[in-house]
């Protein structure tokens, strides 16, 4: 398990969620399926989005930070849990950024 992380091989996080929702070509479907054969890290997230399904209203609050709806949840579901406060992604996602030099 120490190389379970996302490489530049893997496919997005929209790719894979696609694949759940079966929006994809049969092409890309069977490549899609060859990688999850061989990478835990995205076998595991296309899992996460099997069990926990689209939410088209949660798409609105995801578009513009670029993350897919199911893995938003996730980390907000996360956050509020590790923090008493309630503190909730949308709010780490405004913070501004430190300027770069």
């Amino acid at each position: 398990m120490a190389n379970f992380t996302k490489n530049e091989n893997c496919p997005s996080s929209q790719k894979l969620l696609d694949y759940q929702r079966s929006k994809l070509a049969e092409t890309t479907t069977a490549k899609i399926q060859r990688h999850l054969a061989k990478c835990e890290f995205c076998s595991a997230e296309s899992h996460f989005y099997a069990q926990f399904p689209f939410d088209e209203e949660a798409q609105e609050t995801t578009t513009a930070a670029g993350i897919p709806a199911p893995l938003y949840e996730l980390a907000e579901a996360l956050l509020k849990n590790r923090h008493s406060n309630s503190s909730s992604l949308n709010s780490l996602l405004k913070r501004k950024k430190p300027a770069s030099r």
